[in-house]
């Protein structure tokens, strides 16, 4: 529950303050008849969002037991590299959002017609897909699907609920570190969720080491325990772990670690001065 609702905390906020960005441009610029645009991709987004989780949900019934587990192996894979390239983006990106937006919606606004709709949907569709895709693979990792998704959603209200009062400018936090820190927590469920499918691969004979096991730690902390429960809802942690599963786990969090944290290093670097011409001195 805690993990997912990181998630849908991390996920919803990016959103939601890309909304609250547009929508303040908008009124401090005197163009209030432009929200309902906005609003309206912003709905299409959602629903886009929300029909692709019921695909993920119902798409895969009726298959075999090792096509399931074949496609649930991929789709959580596929979920770790968007979630990877998201938190690196928004590493990358958080100093130049606010100025990219204001762009892009200016460019909109003078293009006329749905232009301003289509910047919405993909600005918060981007963000709504990634979030139901790495959702969904997070809650077939769980233990208790209908605690994770009150969890997922209880992350998402929170996330609206902040930025609604980002708006209202009741609040005031330090996103860089917020983004920073988050991200970090979330590189570590995604590790989880990496190790999940890749044992669901070796479950579906894709990938081989099934029942080569780097540690087995059943009996110390059984998985219905609280202590197994806790580690299963917050890293994904399996007392029965694999060696690739282990080594999988290992290399992703220390090799994408380190590349997050130079990341945040480089952008939040002091601008270069620029030099002077040469001949320019008396």
């Amino acid at each position: 529950m805690l993990a997912n609702y990181l998630i849908g905390l991390r996920e919803g906020l990016e959103a939601t303050l890309v909304v609250v960005i547009v929508v303040a441009y908008l009124v401090k610029s005197d163009r209030r008849e432009l929200l309902g645009r906005i609003w309206a991709g912003v709905a299409a987004a959602v629903l886009v969002s929300l029909a692709f989780g019921a695909l993920l949900t119902f798409g895969p019934r009726g298959l075999s037991f090792e096509a399931q587990e074949a496609l649930g192996g991929s789709l959580s894979i596929i979920a770790v590299a968007f979630v990877t390239w998201m938190v690196m983006w928004m590493a990358r990106s958080a100093r130049s959002l606010s100025g990219d937006l204001k762009g892009a919606v200016d460019k909109a606004a003078a293009a006329g017609g749905v232009s301003l709709v289509v910047v919405a949907m993909l600005a918060v569709g981007r963000e709504g897909l990634e979030t139901a895709l790495f959702l969904w693979a997070a809650t077939q990792a769980a233990t208790s699907t209908p605690l994770a998704l009150v969890g997922a959603a209880l992350g998402l209200i929170s996330a609206v609920v902040l930025g609604y009062l980002f708006y209202k400018g009741a609040v005031k936090i330090n996103l860089g570190r917020f983004f920073t820190w988050t991200g970090a927590i979330l590189i570590v469920v995604a590790a989880g969720v990496l190790g999940y499918g890749v044992h669901d691969l070796q479950e579906a004979g894709v990938l081989p080491g099934l029942n080569g096991l780097a540690f087995d730690v059943s009996h110390a902390i059984p998985p219905g325990s609280v202590a197994g429960t806790l580690l299963k809802g917050t890293l994904n942690f399996s007392p029965a772990t694999t060696w690739l599963q282990a080594v999988v786990w290992v290399a992703y969090v220390a090799i994408t670690m380190t590349v997050f944290f130079r990341v945040i290093r480089h952008s939040h670097g002091p601008a270069p001065i620029p030099r002077e011409p040469a001949g320019s001195r008396s």
